[in-house]
């Protein structure tokens, strides 16, 4: 456990992939990328830096025959050397067990918030920082931040919106789209964590200028460049003593003159990276073909057959085009190499007098590039995000068109014919590397900014403003139920649910069985709603739609929830940007709280949800649209909902998720029944909820109101030993 008097206390998130500190299987598939490799390494930058004591990489858990028990090991030490930091790998349980590509991983990342959440826990000590690596983690960072009071940054490394449009320019349709990368979730996401992060983090000035500009919650000032960082020991100029590399006897087996130029080209087998026009660019240009080999490392393999689908296209693409060229005796695909065989590969290459060369249709980083450089070897490269700063910078190559093939062979047999202009842009690479892409300089640049956006403690307050009794540091579970339409609407139903708790905290031990309350309704409504129906008083009632939380007889505020969801809450410009949209109606005074603003709508006059949502975030206004009943509007501070209402309060009286059964029945209960809690819905519950059916710990009961409940408390066996379900149970149960 580390002490909080120390140092910085950073937590990395990057939840798809397979991530380990060693031999990491960069080009495995189209999740695990230069992005699994850039975290790990900022990681173990981070933990030398003076000012840090800690970073967590937290991934996801992994238990697979098919792949390396490593990814199964809950934790990993990165770096713990005398003098630094400890940087370590935290791999979190997030849905089942087997390995998941990122597209599939969307249900499970809430109940990868609530297993961070009992992390943090265990080390005893809130981070001060947060950041999160793509749309995934950009979600869970956002969820964290939200829940901890801490600041955080976000980095897409690849985005939904850019995506979406290249896949449109290709001939895809909408449909086949998200059929198969599920878009509109992943940029949704990134609006969200865009919305909510102190800090964008990003790699190049196109992604600022061009790619994130595409987005709704753009606001450059909150956005910096940092260029990533490369192992400068590794990747260094070949040497005259060094030791000959097993790649040298690799290449020989696919080569008849090895001693050509090697056009190299360092890629996972993802139709992104666009290796097929490298290959007709070289096989089309007889020129080339006579004057160098083509060198392509597709990843590792052992079967292409037994590779994931888009893996598996393209590397049958690439032999198609092999034969079709009979480029054979001229081009190397080796089936296998080492990490540490990389560094080789460029040296080769640049010993040959040869070229690196990324024909990528997008390119957010571009650490290939930056290695071959350090290596002395130049590069050509799509004229796409990090090459562009990477080529200003060094001065050490040439950008290219990336579907235009024969202007790519005619520059790649341009740049291996001047041997002049070769040698100036391998000095240039070399030198150019060391200037602007060390990790030290990277990690330097960062936490000056970090530093200053800490700068005091931000962090949720989970002690208890007050001295009445209360029993949540005692109970062993607690029941949450939403008011209308799940405990109230059947009055026998009432009746018996509340008997039978009543019973069951008589055979428990009535201290330790918790009920509350979450709705809607403002504090007054539900406080009369109790007294009408002679409900219990419960130990806790989260109101207005999880915009304030209230505690026990007397019904003492939370006044730390209520500082801690004001992040970014503007209701003054808020009321202001919509005084003008039609079909948006004032609702009167009385309806109005301090962390919420609610409107009659008229969905026949007013435009649809998405567009006051895009209104508001171009003008840098931060608020969650609950629609409902068809005729209300409440705007909500970005922190504040039921589900997060639940999550603060889980933490702060350290009761586990996994005790907390959720009853609901509407849209707005949503997100407290996802993640790690004992969700319930009643039988009569809103169509919305439905997307939920399936899910391992949300139960659907086919009794109405308070009969469901009861069927739900039954389920889990909520009053006995509580029944938590796994992906186990519910495939004992099939």
């Amino acid at each position: 456990m580390t002490d909080s008097t120390g140092g910085l206390y950073i937590m990395l998130v990057s939840v798809h992939g397979l991530v380990r500190g060693h031999d990491l299987e960069l080009g495995r598939d189209a999740d695990t990328g230069g992005q699994t490799k850039y975290v790990v390494e900022l990681a173990r930058a981070l933990a030398k830096h003076p000012d840090v004591q800690q970073v967590d990489l937290l991934t996801r858990q992994v238990f697979d025959a098919k792949v390396s028990d490593d990814y199964a090991q809950s934790i990993e030490i990165l770096s713990d050397n005398e003098g630094e930091g400890l940087a370590r790998i935290v791999r979190i349980p997030c849905g089942p067990r087997r390995y998941l590509r990122k597209e599939v991983l969307w249900p499970h990342l809430d109940a990868f918030v609530d297993n961070v959440l009992q992390h943090v826990r265990r080390v005893g000590r809130i981070p001060d920082f947060i950041h999160g690596h793509y749309a995934d983690a950009g979600y869970v960072a956002t969820r964290l931040a939200q829940l901890l009071g801490v600041p955080m940054a976000f980095t897409g490394h690849s985005l939904g919106r850019v995506k979406r449009q290249r896949l449109l320019e290709k001939g895809l349709k909408e449909s086949s789209i998200e059929a198969q990368y599920n878009l509109s979730q992943r940029i949704e996401a990134e609006e969200i964590a865009l919305g909510n992060a102190n800090l964008m983090v990003t790699s190049t000035h196109q992604e600022v200028e061009e790619q994130y500009q595409r987005y709704e919650n753009y606001h450059p000032r909150r956005m910096t460049v940092i260029p990533p960082g490369v192992d400068l020991a590794r990747f260094h100029r070949p040497r005259t003593l060094e030791a000959t590399s097993p790649m040298k006897a690799e290449l020989a087996r696919f080569l008849k003159h090895p001693r050509k130029p090697l056009v190299l080209a360092i890629a996972r087998p993802d139709e992104r990276k666009n290796l097929a026009t490298l290959v007709r660019a070289f096989g089309e240009n007889p020129a080339l073909r006579e004057m160098a080999n083509l060198v392509i490392v597709a990843g590792n393999r052992d079967d292409i057959s037994e590779l994931d689908k888009g893996a598996r296209e393209v590397l049958t693409q690439l032999l198609i085009l092999f034969d079709k060229y009979d480029l054979y005796g001229n081009v190397a695909y080796p089936k296998h190499h080492e990490p540490e065989h990389v560094e080789d590969l460029y040296r080769m290459a640049a010993k040959s007098k040869g070229v690196f060369v990324n024909p990528a249709l997008t390119e957010p980083f571009g650490l290939t590039l930056i290695e071959a450089a350090a290596c002395g070897l130049p590069i050509i490269a799509t004229e796409d995000g990090g090459p562009k700063d990477i080529v200003a910078l060094c001065k050490n190559g040439v950008l290219i068109d990336p579907l235009d093939a024969d202007a790519l062979g005619k520059t790649i047999l341009g740049a291996l014919s001047d041997r002049r202009r070769w040698n100036q842009w391998s000095r240039n690479g070399v030198k150019g590397a060391h200037a602007h892409f060390s990790w030290e300089s990277h990690v330097n640049t960062y936490v000056a900014i970090i530093k200053r956006i800490i700068v005091k403690p931000r962090q949720a307050n989970h002690k208890i403003a007050t001295r009445k009794k209360t029993r949540l540091p005692i109970i062993d579970r607690i029941l949450v139920c939403d008011i209308d339409d799940t405990l109230l609407g059947d009055a026998k139903a009432l009746k018996a649910l509340l008997n039978t708790i009543k019973e069951g905290r008589k055979i428990r031990d009535m201290h330790k069985v918790g009920l509350a309350f979450a709705t809607g309704r403002r504090l007054e409504s539900a406080e009369q709603v109790i007294r009408e129906k002679e409900l219990p008083m419960p130990d806790f009632l989260i109101s207005s739609v999880g915009s304030e939380i209230h505690y026990g007889h007397g019904m003492l505020e939370d006044y730390a929830w209520k500082q801690h969801i004001n992040y970014r809450w503007k209701p003054v410009e808020l009321r202001q940007a919509l005084v003008d949209v039609p079909g948006l109606t004032l609702q009167p005074e009385e309806a109005q709280r301090e962390h919420k603003v609610s409107y009659y709508i008229d969905p026949q006059k007013a435009p649809s949800l998405r567009e006051i949502q895009a209104h508001l975030r171009h003008l840098d206004l931060h608020a969650k649209l609950i629609f409902s009943h068809g005729e209300f509007l409440d705007l909500l501070p970005v922190r504040a909902s039921k589900g997060l209402a639940i999550r603060y309060l889980s933490i702060k009286w350290g009761l586990p998720p996994e005790r907390i059964l959720v009853a609901g029945d509407s849209g707005n209960d949503e997100d407290m029944l996802r993640g790690n809690t004992l969700g319930l819905v009643v039988g009569n519950y809103s169509k919305e909820l439905s997307r939920l059916k399936g899910r391992e710990r949300i139960y659907f009961a086919k009794g109405h109101f308070a009969w469901g409940i009861m069927e739900g408390m039954q389920h889990y066996d909520f009053l006995g030993d509580l029944v938590i379900p796994t992906e186990e149970t519910r495939a004992g149960e099939k």
